[in-house]
């Protein structure tokens, strides 16, 4: 009785079919409470009621259900602590309780079940520590991640030698790693990540015959790397960065010809990078940065043309930047900055057809900028500063259309500065023998008297174009001063205003930087957890009412933020600052700072569609002609992002958390920290980005941005608006055969009256469009533009 759109309670009257062995009602609406009559079906062997809006506690009445095998509550509302009772079911096999609001200990009791093998309670709030008596059964998949559990592993969490899947994501646990971990052969998947457990991995780890996947970052682990890992023959994965891990790193380790990702980075690795590295073939990244190695880069490293990804950045590592890099062509990201390179950059750089970000700053390199770095056509973010570079900037850079953010200052460059919408006079500042037309800039001597006349023609030409780019293009610029480091350290708003002449401030709007800067810190108490509207992976949004009156919103980058969050950081201004749209949330500045870095935009009263439609009663305010004015403001703004700017920008997260609402629920699209330029002369390969639930499907297997990308995620945004919350599976009924039998009430949000005929018809073909969007062939969903037009 899944996915029927049940509503309502569950009845009571269940309770009188004390012979059923089976029920599902999984994926409809049901919510109140599960009624303690539940316990009555003495035979049930299957319960399923996961994917509903049910609340409440789990009933202790379900300890009668003596017979069940399969209990799944998931994805509920569920709150409370586990019940005691739940020890009493002795012949489960299967208990699934993850994604509810349930808190608590872990009962004791549930060492009593036996027969368990798979033990789900991730996104809860448990807390306190896991019971021992967990380690007394023979579990094969545990997931108990997101939540607060703290104190050690069960000794024998691994009992019985048939643990599989071990996954403690983002909780408190400290201690070691158990004994019965290290020897468990079984296991395929293991994630530790985010806690603080300790352990000398130097002498515990052994050989995985089956293990395919592990996630030890951000630990206290210590101790050398051993042999080991290198005969894990199925191992694709090895994740051990920000941990204590020192020695050097096994040459042995090349030996892993099947390993795809490799993260050591923020560790005390010292030594050589091993030339058996080369032999990774299908190694897709590569991150050793922020440790002590030295020497070279071996030349064997060319040989891995799989590479998306290499971080090298934060070493001591010296010579020359090897020329087999440039086999490595399909590499998006290249970071080798702040290490001890010399000699001039190889020519074979431009290669790099797929790269987006290339970083070499913080070396000592010398020579020219060779011509051939014109071949990054897909390059946005270029950093050669701090070296001794020298001679001309080539001019061939005035191609190079996707790049949005160029810096090369402190190196002995001169002559004329090319034309570029990525140059401004910080990013070129400690460059004695520069000029040109930058603002700032003394401009070039003119040879001659007719030339001298021309120059006044072309500027008198060119002036609004100019203006244009000083109030738009050039908020791209994002200076970096300081390198990564794990943690900072916070500082009182005194030092903050002490030390503005380290920070980059720009103003697209009114707002004085400095000025701004200083009065944000006041206003919000420097960034008070009382301002804060909500957090994210980037960062968190602050309200912050200025003394002018006017309220804005204000995205702070995390503190402890990595570099690529820098970049969303970067492609958030470039994007804002190039688009202009009435459903575009509308940037006034961005801080570039030392201590603080943050986006300045407007602020909107309605927060964001997701909450909106998540709550009752907001939900309800939320009636259908409003709800058509929000699909329609999305859609014209797509079409805008795709058709009407030039190259065209794809979003790649629209999600109803990125769409916001003003006071009269006017829609506007935010977030841009994933957005892409499409550069028409390059693939547009690029790393995955988005949120679950709305990523089209081809990009599990490909790394291609279009336009039809965000087409697939307006598709199920349209849905969800239409029917009250995310379509979930049901939208692989809607592109089955049988999708022509799909009425419009099928998918109505039942909180709202049934909508007037000429909202109907409007409704209708919104729905036509969004289930030709969810097609899993990106060549047969329709374009923006032509969706505009349609439901217009």
């Amino acid at each position: 009785m899944n996915n029927n759109s049940l509503t309502g309670s569950i009845p009571k009257t269940f309770a009188n079919l004390k012979n059923l062995s089976f029920l599902n009602l999984s994926e409809n609406k049901l919510n109140g409470s599960i009624p303690k009559e539940i316990g009555n079906l003495t035979s049930l062997e299957w319960l399923v009621l996961s994917t509903n809006e049910l609340s409440g506690p789990i009933p202790l009445s379900i300890g009668e259900l003596k017979s069940l095998r399969f209990l799944r509550l998931s994805s509920n509302k569920l709150s409370g602590p586990l019940p005691q009772e739940l020890g009493n079911l002795v012949s489960l096999f299967s208990l699934q309780i993850s994604n509810n609001q349930l808190n608590g200990s872990i009962p004791s009791s549930l060492g009593k079940l036996t027969n368990l093998e798979k033990l789900f309670l991730y996104d809860n709030q448990f807390s306190g520590p896991i019971p021992q008596e967990l380690g007394k059964l023979k579990l094969v998949q545990i997931d108990m991640s997101n939540n607060e559990f703290s104190g050690s592993l069960p000794d024998e969490i691994c009992n019985g030698g048939r643990l599989e899947v071990l996954i403690l994501v983002n909780n408190n646990l400290t201690g070691r790693i158990p004994k019965s971990v290290y020897n468990c052969s079984s296991l395929l998947r293991v994630r530790f990540d985010g806690n603080n457990l300790t352990g000398d991995i130097s002498k515990n780890f052994g050989v995985y015959p089956h293990l395919n996947y592990i996630n030890l970052n951000d630990n206290k682990l210590h101790g050398e790397i051993s042999d080991s890992w290198s005969k894990c023959e199925n191992l694709s994965t090895i994740q051990m960065g920000g941990n204590l891990i020192n020695g050097s790193i096994p040459s042995s380790l090349g030996n892993s010809f099947q390993l795809k990702e490799l993260n050591l980075s923020s560790n005390d690795l010292v030594g050589e990078i091993p030339k058996e590295f080369g032999r990774m073939t299908r190694l897709l990244k590569l991150n050793l940065s922020n440790n002590h190695l030295s020497s070279r880069i071996p030349q064997e490293l060319g040989s891995l043309t799989e590479l998306t990804s290499l971080d090298l950045s934060m070493n001591k590592l010296n010579g020359s930047i090897p020329s087999s890099l440039g086999e490595c062509s399909k590499l998006i990201y290249l970071y080798l900055n702040s290490n001890g390179f010399i000699n001039e950059i190889p020519i074979q750089i431009g290669r790099f057809v797929q790269l987006s970000f290339l970083d070499l700053s913080h070396n000592l390199l010398i020579g020219r900028i060779p011509s051939t770095i014109s071949g990054l056509s897909s390059l946005e973010k270029l950093n050669l500063s701090h070296n001794k570079l020298s001679g001309s900037i080539p001019k061939i850079m005035e191609s190079m259309n996707a790049l949005l953010s160029i810096d090369l200052s402190y190196n002995q460059l001169e002559g004329p500065v090319p034309e570029s919408k990525g140059f401004s006079i910080e990013t070129l500042q400690g460059n004695k023998g520069l000029c040109g037309n930058v603002r700032g800039m003394k401009p070039c001597p003119l040879k001659n008297h007719s030339q001298k006349g021309s120059r006044k023609l072309t500027l008198l030409i060119s002036l609004p174009l100019v203006v244009a780019l000083l109030f738009g293009v050039l908020g791209v610029i994002l200076i970096f001063y300081t390198r990564r480091s794990k943690k900072r350290s916070s500082t009182p708003l005194q030092e903050d205003a002490a030390d503005t002449k380290g920070a980059d401030f720009f103003s697209i709007s009114n707002f004085d930087g400095k000025e701004t800067y200083q009065e944000i810190l006041r206003v919000t108490e420097e960034f008070n957890e009382a301002y804060c509207l909500g957090k994210g992976g980037f960062g968190s949004v602050y309200k912050a009412k200025l003394a002018s009156g006017e309220v804005v919103a204000v995205k702070r980058l995390h503190s402890s933020s990595e570099v690529i969050n820098r970049v969303d950081f970067l492609n958030e201004i470039k994007a804002l600052t190039i688009i202009r749209h009435r459903n575009i949330v509308k940037l006034h500045g961005y801080c570039s700072h030392v201590r603080n870095s943050f986006l300045v935009y407007q602020y909107l009263e309605g927060g964001s569609l997701a909450s909106a439609l998540s709550d009752s009663r907001s939900a309800q305010n939320l009636d259908w002609t409003k709800r058509v004015n929000i699909i329609k403001g999305v859609t014209y703004a797509l079409s805008y992002m795709h058709h009407d700017c030039s190259p065209p920008i794809v979003h790649r997260d629209i999600s109803s958390k990125n769409i916001l609402l003003d006071s009269d629920y006017e829609a506007y699209i935010s977030d841009f920290g994933t957005a892409k330029i499409l550069n028409q002369n390059s693939s547009n390969w690029s790393n995955v980005a988005g949120t679950y639930g709305y990523l089209a499907p081809e990009l599990a297997y490909t790394m291609k941005v279009t336009e039809k990308c965000d087409v697939y995620s307006y598709g199920v945004l349209a849905l969800e608006v239409i029917k009250g919350e995310h379509p979930g599976d049901f939208i692989t009924s809607l592109t089955s055969p049988s999708a022509g039998q799909i009425k419009l009430s099928d998918l109505l949000d039942h909180r709202l009256p049934i909508p007037l005929p000429e909202i109907e018809k409007v409704l209708t073909s919104i729905l036509i469009q969004a289930i030709r969007c969810v097609n899993s062939k990106p060549e047969l969903r329709p374009s923006m533009h032509y969706i505009s037009k349609e439901i217009s």
